[in-house]
């Protein structure tokens, strides 16, 4: 017979300094893989703290904003405690607030597929396939 249901311990943040370089506090919160993966979107010019360039030795404090463009999608978050060493994943999403914008959501229309082999569309064909595309246009 079970016991009564445990409630989750949440466990503290780690204990850290004021203010870290912005490299290292990406990799620590795991925005990105490595450190050098961090350092190197900030020399591309991908990572912006409070609207400004950031080099990788950029001094990153609590409230600071930070934008960054990693794989094609640009993250917006807002550090809420500052930490030096890589922590679990449920940790280190602790210590920030993301405030990404939301995608717009993409139109898929159905793909128009044809068997192999089975000739040009007749009439009847190409007024189902007009009928589709009027029912969804395409973006």
């Amino acid at each position: 017979m079970r016991g009564p249901p445990r409630e989750r311990l949440v466990r503290p943040l780690p204990s850290g300094p004021d203010s870290t370089r912005v490299d290292r506090w990406l990799w620590a919160v795991r925005l990105t893989k490595t450190r050098a993966d961090a350092a190197q979107a900030c020399r591309g010019g991908h990572v912006r703290v409070n609207d400004r360039p950031a080099k990788p030795a950029t001094v990153v404090k609590v409230g600071d904003q930070i934008r960054v463009r990693l794989h094609g999608t640009t993250r917006v978050v807002d550090v809420s405690h500052v930490i030096v060493k890589r922590v679990g994943a449920p940790t280190a999403a602790r210590c920030y607030v993301d405030r990404t914008p939301a995608q717009p959501p993409q139109a898929t229309a159905p793909v128009i597929r044809r068997d192999r082999g089975a000739g040009r569309p007749t009439k009847r064909d190409r007024r189902q396939l007009d009928r589709l595309r009027t029912e969804f246009p395409p973006a």
